[in-house]
C-alpha cells in the first residue's frame, strides 16, 4: 500500500517558504565557501570542480572536506527521505519537522564553526566537521525541495532557475506564445527565488567579513520565523 500523498502547500505559503530558504541556501554557500577553503554546502557538485582545478594547481587544500561532502549530502538525504516516509505514514506533514531538523543542523555548523577559529586550516578535522555539518544542512534542504515543494523552484541551486527564468522572459516577449498565463505563473515560481538567492549569498559574504560564524545567526533566525509560523503536522500517532 502507497504511503498518502502529502498536504498541498498553498501558493502563497509556498512563496514565502521558498523565498526564506532560498536566502538561507545563498547565505550558508557564501559563508561555507569563504570560511573553509571553497566548500560548497548547498551546491556540493560544485565541489568536485574545485577538486580537479586543486590538482591541476597542485594545491590539497580543503580537498578532504569535499570528497567527504558528496556522501555526506547522500546520508543526509537518504535520512530525510526516510522521516518523510514516516511521516506520511502517520499521515502528519513533514514542513516543519524538516525546516527545524535544518535549524538545528545550521545552529551546530555555527557553533562548531565558531570552536574552529580561526581557521587556518580546511584539512583541520574540526574545521572537516564544520564542514560536512554545512552539508548535511543543505542537504536537507535539497530534499525538502524535491519533497514537499516539488512544484516550486528549488531553492539551493540556481543555474536551472536561471535558465527557465531566461526562457520564459523570452517566450513572454515573443508575440505568438502560446498559454503565456502558465509562463507567467511559472515566473512568479522561479524568479523570486533565483533575486533572494542572490541577495543571500551577498549578505553571507558581508556578514562573515564582519562577524566570523556569528553570522549565521541571521539564516538561523530566518528558518526559526519559519519553524514559528508553520502549523505543527497533525495527524495519525
Amino acid at each position: 500500500m502507497s504511503a498518502p500523498a502529502l498536504p498541498t502547500v498553498p501558493l502563497g505559503r509556498a512563496l514565502l517558504v521558498n523565498g526564506l530558504l532560498a536566502f538561507v541556501a545563498g547565505y550558508v554557500d557564501v559563508v561555507g565557501f569563504v570560511a573553509l577553503a571553497g566548500l560548497f554546502t548547498a551546491h556540493v557538485t560544485g565541489n568536485f570542480v574545485l577538486i580537479g582545478a586543486g590538482l591541476a594547481a597542485q594545491s590539497a587544500a580543503g580537498i578532504i572536506g569535499k570528497l567527504l561532502a558528496l556522501p555526506t549530502f547522500v546520508i543526509a538525504v537518504a535520512a530525510t527521505r526516510l522521516a518523510v516516509l514516516s511521516l506520511e505514514r502517520g499521515g502528519r506533514s513533514a514542513l516543519r519537522p524538516l525546516i527545524a531538523a535544518e535549524l538545528v543542523f545550521l545552529a551546530l555548523f555555527m557553533a562548531v564553526g565558531l570552536v574552529a577559529r580561526p581557521v587556518t586550516s580546511a584539512d583541520a578535522p574540526i574545521a572537516i566537521i564544520a564542514g560536512l555539518i554545512g552539508v548535511a544542512a543543505m542537504a536537507i534542504q535539497n530534499a525538502k525541495g524535491r519533497l514537499i515543494l516539488a512544484n516550486h523552484a528549488p531553492t539551493t541551486i540556481m543555474t536551472g532557475n536561471t535558465t527557465q527564468v531566461v526562457i520564459d522572459i523570452v517566450d513572454l516577449l515573443r508575440s505568438g506564445t502560446a498559454d503565456r498565463d502558465a509562463v507567467r505563473a511559472r515566473l512568479v515560481r522561479m524568479a523570486p527565488a533565483l533575486v533572494i538567492f542572490a541577495v543571500g549569498a551577498l549578505l553571507g559574504a558581508l556578514g562573515y567579513a564582519v562577524s566570523s560564524f556569528w553570522c549565521l545567526l541571521v539564516p538561523i533566525a530566518a528558518l526559526t520565523v519559519l519553524v514559528v509560523t508553520t502549523p505543527a503536522p497533525a495527524g495519525g500517532s
